[in-house]
Parts: C-alpha cells; sequence; structure tokens
C-alpha cells in the first residue's frame, strides 16, 4: 500500500494515514480514438469559424447580446435534466462538453452551409429548405456524433440511456446557436420579426425558451435511442434497424415541428404544439424514467453477480447500487478521513459501476468482443481500492455504520 502525507489531511481517527488513490485504468483507443480526435478538433474549429461568421453577419453586436443571453438561459436546466439521467454510471465530462459543443458549432455549421447550397444550387424556397432540408440535414449532423462515437469509443455508449444523453446535449448545443439567431433578429427586426426590440425577442424567448426548449433535444434523442437500443440488442434485425428508424423519426419530428410554423401560414402551430410536441415530449420523458429505473436494477443485478463471484462483499452492494447509498457513504468517509477520504470512496464506487456496466452486458449477451481485457484491469483497480477503503472502515464509527447498516 502507498502512503502520502500530502494527499490528504493527514492520519485519520485511530492514527490511520490516507492512501494514494490508484490511477484510473486509461483505455488506448488506438487508429480510431486517434481519427475521432483529430476529426472532431477540426470539425469544432471550422463549424466555431462558420458560426462566427453567420453571427456577425446576422445583426449588430447589441442584438447579438442579447441573443446570447437570451439563449443561455434555457441550457443549464437542459444539461442538468440530462445530467440527472447520467447519474448511475457517469459518462466522461469531456465527451459530455464536446457532444454540446458539436450541437453548437458543427451540426449548427453544417446546416447551415448545406441548406445554403441546396438554395444556390436548387432554388429551393423557404418553406421547402424548413420543412425538409433542414430536417434532413440538421438531425444528420446532430446524429453523426453519436455515431462517431460509437465507431470510435465504443464502450462509452452502453444502452439506449447513453445514446439518450449523448444526442440530447448535441441537441441542447444546437439549440443554443440557433436560438441566439433567432432571438438575435426578433430583437432587430424585420419581416419575420415584426418591429423589433427586447419586447419582439422576450417574446420569441417565452415561445423559443420557455414552452419550447425541449424541441432539437426531443428531435435528436430518437437518434440517441435507436443507437442505444442497436448496442444492447441480440438481433441483427434491431441493430441494423433501429438507428435508422431513430433517425427517420427525429426527422419526422423535426419537419413536422417546422411545418407547423411555415406552412398555411402557422395555422396549426398551436395544435402541432398541443397535440404532437407536448405528447412527444412526456412520451420521451417517461422513456428516460423508464430506462433510468432499468439500468439501476440492471446495475444491482451486476454488482450482486460479480460479489457470489468474489469481486466484492454481498453487504456493499446497498450503498453501490442505490445512490442514497453512495451519497451516505461518501458522506461518512469524509466525516472520518476528509476530503481525500471521500474521493477514495468516490473512486471506488465509480470503478464498482464502470466494472457492473461492463458486466451487465456480459450477463444479457451483449458484451463486446474485448470484454475480458477490459474487465481485467478494472477489477484489479476494483481490488486495490478496496484494500485502501477498508483502512477507512476501520478509522472510526461513522464509517462502520454506513458500511455495517448495508447489510
Amino acid at each position: 500500500m502507498t502512503w502520502t502525507a500530502g494527499d490528504g489531511p493527514g492520519p485519520v481517527p485511530g492514527g490511520h494515514a490516507l492512501p494514494v488513490v490508484p490511477p484510473a485504468v486509461t483505455r488506448k483507443h488506438g487508429v480510431r480514438g486517434a481519427l475521432f480526435t483529430v476529426v472532431v478538433t477540426v470539425a469544432l474549429v471550422v463549424g466555431a469559424g462558420v458560426v462566427a461568421l453567420v453571427l456577425l453577419a446576422s445583426g449588430r453586436p447589441d442584438a447579438l447580446a442579447i441573443g446570447l443571453l437570451l439563449a443561455a438561459l434555457p441550457v443549464g436546466p437542459l444539461v442538468a435534466c440530462y445530467l440527472w439521467l447520467d447519474r448511475y454510471e457517469p459518462e466522461p465530462v469531456r465527451l459530455l462538453l464536446v457532444a454540446v459543443l458539436w450541437g453548437a458549432l458543427v451540426a449548427t455549421a453544417a446546416g447551415v452551409v448545406l441548406q445554403s447550397a441546396d438554395q444556390l444550387l436548387n432554388g429551393s424556397d423557404a418553406v421547402w429548405s424548413a420543412v425538409v432540408v433542414a430536417p434532413v440535414t440538421e438531425e444528420a449532423g446532430k446524429g453523426l456524433f453519436v455515431l462517431l462515437l460509437l465507431w470510435s469509443r465504443r464502450h462509452v455508449i452502453d444502452g439506449v440511456l447513453d445514446g439518450l444523453v449523448y444526442a440530447g446535449l448535441v441537441g441542447v448545443g444546437f439549440a443554443f446557436t440557433e436560438n441566439i439567431l433567432y432571438f438575435a433578429g426578433a430583437y432587430t427586426g424585420g419581416p419575420d420579426f415584426g418591429a423589433g426590440g427586447l419586447e419582439s425577442a422576450t417574446a420569441l424567448f417565452v415561445l423559443r425558451g420557455v414552452f419550447s426548449p425541449f424541441a432539437h433535444p426531443l428531435f435528436t434523442s430518437a437518434i440517441g435511442i435507436g443507437v442505444g437500443l442497436m448496442v444492447s440488442s441480440r438481433s441483427p434485425a434491431v441493430r441494423v434497424v433501429a438507428p435508422v428508424v431513430g433517425y427517420v423519426v427525429a426527422v419526422a419530428l423535426h419537419a413536422a415541428w417546422n411545418g407547423s410554423a411555415f406552412l398555411y401560414e402557422g395555422e396549426y402551430f398551436v395544435l402541432t404544439y398541443l397535440f404532437a410536441m407536448v405528447p412527444g415530449f412526456l412520451v420521451l420523458v417517461g422513456l428516460a424514467a423508464w430506462f433510468r429505473v432499468r439500468e439501476g436494477r440492471l446495475l444491482a443485478r451486476a454488482l450482486a453477480d460479480l460479489a457470489d463471484r468474489g469481486y466484492l462483499p454481498r453487504q456493499e452492494v446497498h450503498w453501490l447500487a442505490r445512490l442514497p447509498g453512495r451519497r451516505e457513504a461518501r458522506a461518512n468517509a469524509a466525516l472520518t478521513g476528509g476530503p481525500a477520504a471521500e474521493r477514495l470512496v468516490r473512486e471506488y464506487q465509480q470503478q464498482a459501476i464502470e466494472l457492473a456496466a461492463l458486466h451487465s452486458r456480459v450477463l444479457r449477451g451483449t458484451a463486446p468482443p474485448d470484454f475480458a481485457a477490459r474487465g481485467a484491469p478494472m477489477a484489479a483497480r476494483l481490488a486495490a481500492l478496496r484494500a485502501h477503503v477498508l483502512v477507512l472502515r476501520s478509522a472510526g464509527d461513522p464509517w462502520s455504520r454506513t458500511w455495517e447498516g448495508s447489510r
């Protein structure tokens, strides 16, 4: 066991010192991982340039400032919703951030370029562009990130919930940039926005930022669900059809939303909102909640099986599988040994969940071919972390109560 006095607050009750947390298991992504990094980096840089040009050409600086401020307001709550879904097996923060940036920069830029090219080459009018071209190109641009992630970082998408989170965050990023343009246009005024000013921008914000902030995340979530079903199914037919159906559903929802605003002078907009978008949103919420509960149960089952196989004690399953149990364990560890002890327990919990997520796929018959090579270092790190955690167990009563009470 490795010890250091500088990694924590010093000795914990009982005269023990805090150990160094074993380093996380790093996975080599090979050529695909390198290509993913290059492609994403180049795409983000190019996308940022295109978006910057569009924003600079779209309105006055004060209008862009108002648009940016109003567009940012729904982002926090929407991101928080997807992070809440992701709590059982949290995804890497850097990839979640890249998902948002991809939607805000790459997918938006691709949509602008492709729609402009269509109008230039084919002479498409605004209605055709909004109802047909925009849904097809924008959902393809957004869904491409999920497919790239699946191709290069296959291990980060274990099921429907992971696909839903990544796709939804891409949609959040896309809506953010699009809203800047809409709100800035409303503030500036014109044929499509009326007299302009703060009143017009605020009115549009109520429509897009309060009543329908979920539109783009809802559309792209269909792609995430399709990809999630693909990776979690053993049926060859489902693995081929599910992502295609997800994309078609995303395009159809997007087209219906745009069509309600552009066709028949917006006569059916309210009806589409009430009888299509709101029910679709409620269905998505219900599915997301169900998949979240299901993921918790699958992880609990996998943890229990790992305990039966000797990877961890059976009494630990309770505070590893349940979120309240995890919080209580971390709180008692912090009470016993301070922030460093809390971090140690957090790392132990996270490693156990990562191993359980992989083991769950083994139990369901959908494990990747290299599951044994991936699981071996996870199991080794879990054993090392648990040896350190045992120090905390014997260090004080608060930790002992959590440990013993979970039996």
